[in-house]
């Protein structure tokens, strides 16, 4: 339906367009021609179009549609269905949903498989090492919040890493089905539950190893639990379980005799009337050194930057801080890297004695620092000095080429703050971060790394670090982020090594369980990073000699190879260039373990409390029958007529300008027939 205002609009167009003919071919006319009347006709025609055009008038027109409830399938991918020997009749069970007409007239059907992420196709390999259901269920109820869409959920239950989704779901829209794939019958197992070891230990120290040890059976048992390093053991204890007694927590310690990786393998001798016994097994690893970073952090303040870079810091075992004021520094040979925060004039005998002993050193400025000293002190940069603080937000280089680092979302974290003013370099510098002011991005530099004479230096020219530490929890629900950002920093700067065109970063070994990235970083002359390079890293397992050369993909400031698919073993690489002589060697071992295959049953428990949570139901896949006419009869998910409504223009422009065209032409010719042109 039009407007009262649009069709009066349309009248006025009328009434103009009939006046502006009659006045030109009519009235204006000394002399009416029996061809008037047909001339005024056409120009009434193009400038009654040319209104319209320019009015556009439009009405409302409502379409109705029927919107059917959409019905999901998400589907267990990981291999511990093929482990329970279910892959088959899951896939059958899906292919029964889709061939079922009455289902597809009722429901919109969509299907997903999930493992450790969720997928939207269903390409079921089974093959999986990771289930994370919560996270799939979290994205599900996300995607279909303002919808009706029940979820049927074809799974196991059994869940390796993430919240707990039998809580998780509490408070989630749409209605779950769990259909339990999986035998749920009761059988005698006992198995390693979980093993917790450090990944790093100091030589000639013991380290700790806490092992959780289950039982699920009636009779009283004895069995024995034993580590082994190679063909030695190392530890040995025997357990005894009951009905009541079912859970046993041992906290041992093992000594650090070698330096490198050292492999062990925890084993529960199994019982004889065990099915299971991948489960009483678990293959660990500790990397042992022989040396500690030892970091000096000096303040005169008392700031909340303070204890983020010491948690930071020492979130890596192999790194550890001391905190003390200026006049408490006596000597910093013991320490590979100072951090000056906020330095003023009592920090002259540090940087005297950094001066003297060519340490590394990382400065961080603030609204305190004095920059008349630290401009006097050093000859690497000169700050203007205004009494001025001002809020910078940091915006990332992503052309930083001293290290591999990589943006862990600055642009969305909170500003710092300093002194405002310019800071000028007078050596060689590689900004890692950028200032943006007031929204208005510059290349002011925040957070650069200076080096000269072979000492390094980073500055940092903010306040409030801990807001970016916090920041980064928020985002992502841990500070591992931030902690690697700063740890690469720390590593950079305790460390002498000369700059070298081509890097690698892998660690000295791998879970089987684990996505296994390899990357590496390769620079120009300039050491600007150069993505251009033609990389491969060629694998050499050391047992079976054999060998595999894989292309390097380029991603971001790096370059990557996933080589999760390799059986475990020890290995080595090398990473060359093409056409460049340079490579980079180093070695790796995968451990032994897969996740998946140390569950023996499905867990039938939290899957019907997650149906309770949101008043679904527990199926098993015997029971597709029932579960579809359960759909079919539920009144909940019934189609919804809905209307649209829709704001459609009176005449299409492309006509409108076409009949404009026609009778512009049409008059010019007759006027040149007529002679009137």
């Amino acid at each position: 339906m039009m407007q009262t205002q649009t069709i009066l609009l349309i009248i006025v167009a009328f009434v103009i367009s009939l006046l502006v003919a009659l006045f030109q071919y009519i009235y204006k006319s000394e002399q009416r021609k029996k061809n008037s009347f047909f001339f005024a006709s056409l120009r009434f025609l193009s400038v009654f179009a040319l209104l319209l055009l320019l009015i556009n008038p439009t009405f409302k027109q409502n379409t109705y549609f029927v919107e059917k409830p959409t019905l999901v399938v998400a589907v267990d991918n990981s291999s511990s269905i093929q482990h329970l020997d279910q892959e088959k009749f899951v896939g059958q069970f899906v292919q029964e949903l889709d061939d079922n007409e009455t289902l597809k007239e009722r429901f919109d059907l969509k299907y997903y498989s999930f493992s450790d992420k969720l997928n939207d196709s269903l390409h079921l390999s089974f093959d999986q090492k990771q289930t994370n259901i919560a996270q799939a269920l979290e994205e599900l109820d996300q995607i279909y919040k303002n919808t009706t869409a029940p979820i049927v959920l074809l799974t196991d239950g059994n869940q390796t890493y993430g919240r707990d989704y039998q809580y998780s779901t509490n408070g989630h829209k749409q209605n779950l089905y769990p259909v339990v794939s999986g035998d749920t019958t009761f059988v005698v197992d006992t198995k390693i539950q979980q093993l917790n070891v450090n990944r790093y230990a100091y030589l000639k120290n013991r380290f700790p190893v806490e092992v959780m040890l289950t039982y699920s059976g009636k009779d009283n048992v004895n069995t024995k639990f034993e580590i082994r390093s190679g063909n030695s053991i190392v530890y040995t204890e025997p357990i005894s379980f009951s009905e009541e007694e079912n859970s046993k927590v041992l906290n041992l310690t093992l000594p650090a005799n070698r330096v490198g990786v050292n492999q062990y393998e925890a084993t529960l001798i199994p019982l004889e009337k065990e099915k299971n016994i991948i489960n009483n097994k678990k293959t660990f690893a500790v990397e042992v050194i022989d040396q500690k970073t030892q970091i000096l952090l000096v303040s005169d303040w008392i700031h909340p930057d303070i204890g983020a870079i010491k948690k930071s810091i020492e979130s890596n075992e192999r790194r550890s801080i001391v905190i003390a004021k200026p006049n408490e520094v006596k000597d910093i040979n013991d320490y590979q890297l100072i951090v000056l925060y906020q330095p003023t004039g009592r920090y002259r005998n540090v940087y005297e004695q950094i001066k003297e002993n060519k340490k590394n050193y990382f400065t961080i400025a603030g609204t305190r620092t004095d920059w008349n000293f630290i401009n006097t002190i050093q000859d690497h940069y000169i700050h203007e000095i205004i009494r001025q603080t001002e809020y910078y937000i940091p915006r990332f280089n992503t052309n930083y080429g001293s290290f591999l680092i990589e943006d862990i979302g600055f642009d969305s974290y909170p500003p710092l703050q300093g002194i405002f003013g310019e800071i000028r370099l007078k050596t060689d510098h590689d900004p890692i971060l950028f200032k943006t002011i007031n929204n208005i991005e510059t290349q002011e530099i925040l957070f650069t790394t200076v080096e000269k004479d072979g000492i390094r230096e980073a500055v940092l020219l903010g306040e409030g670090i801990w807001r970016w530490r916090a920041q980064n929890f928020l985002d992502t629900k841990k500070f591992e982020d931030f902690d690697e950002f700063f740890g690469k920093i720390v590593q950079f700067l305790a460390s002498n090594k000369r700059k070298s065109r081509l890097n690698t970063i892998s660690e000295s070994f791998y879970y089987g369980n684990s996505n296994i990235i390899i990357k590496a970083e390769y620079f120009t002359k300039n050491y600007e990073f150069d993505s251009r390079g033609n990389l491969q890293i060629t694998v050499r397992n050391k047992k079976t000699e054999s060998t595999q050369t894989i292309p390097m993909l380029l991603k971001n400031n790096s370059y990557e190879v996933d080589i999760s698919s390799f059986e475990p073993g020890d290995y080595e690489y090398t990473v060359s260039v093409s056409g460049e002589n340079i490579t980079r060697s180093s070695s790796f071992a995968i451990l032994e373990y897969d996740v998946e295959q140390q569950f023996l049953n499905a867990d039938i428990k939290r899957l019907t409390e997650i149906a309770k949570n949101t008043d679904g139901k527990t199926y098993f896949l015997n029971q597709k029958d029932s579960l579809i006419n359960n759909l079919l009869a539920d009144q909940r998910y019934q189609p919804v007529q809905k209307s649209k409504e829709n704001i459609v223009s009176l005449i299409d422009w492309k006509y409108l300008l076409m009949i404009i065209i026609i009778a512009l032409a049409i008059e010019w010719f007759a006027r040149k027939y007529n002679g009137l042109i």
